[in-house]
This record gives C-alpha cells, structure tokens and sequence, in this order.
C-alpha cells in the first residue's frame, strides 16, 4: 500500500506543469489552449505557461473553466475513491 502511494505522489509531482496545444481565436489569432488540470497543478500552473509561452507581450484570457468529480475503482485490496479537478484555459498572445 505505501508503495502505491509512492507512486502516485511521484506521478503528481513529475506531471505539476501544464500543457498545450495550438489553435485559433475567434479573431483569427494564434491561441493556446492550456490544460492545468489534477490535484498536483493549480491555476498558477496554466497562468505560468501562459507567461513562457506569449513572454514579455503579456496574453488575453479568451475562456476558461473548472470542474471537480469523484473517481471511483475496485481491484484486490478493496474499493478505492479519490476525487479530481479539470481546469483549462484559452489564450491568445497580445500583439506587441
């Protein structure tokens, strides 16, 4: 049982950044969407990609949301419950 727990609190720690993929704005620009989505990143996590990603320039926040559910499994030692947070977020880079 430790070692599962290990696991999963390695799992969270190495997955803590956010991630993204590109697409395009309503206006035509360039966006990105970001996923900050887990227990182990928060919206700091999206906030601070948003930064890497459009620099000094700065960005516009054209959506974003959250959702919380429950995740429920069985398997050999019993039934296990954990609960999990969506969050993403669109941005678009200002033009400079």
């Amino acid at each position: 049982m430790r070692a599962i727990l290990l696991a999963v609190v390695g799992a969270a720690a190495v997955s803590a950044c956010a991630s993204s993929s590109s697409t395009y704005a309503p206006d035509g620009r360039r966006a990105y969407t970001l996923n900050c989505s887990g227990l182990a990143r928060t919206w700091g996590a999206c906030y601070n990609k948003a930064g890497k990603i459009c620099g000094p320039a700065g960005y516009d926040v054209l959506a974003g949301g959250s959702e919380s559910g429950a995740i429920v499994g069985a398997g050999a030692p019993g039934f296990m419950g954990g609960t999990t947070i969506s969050r993403s977020m669109l941005i678009a880079c200002k033009q400079p």
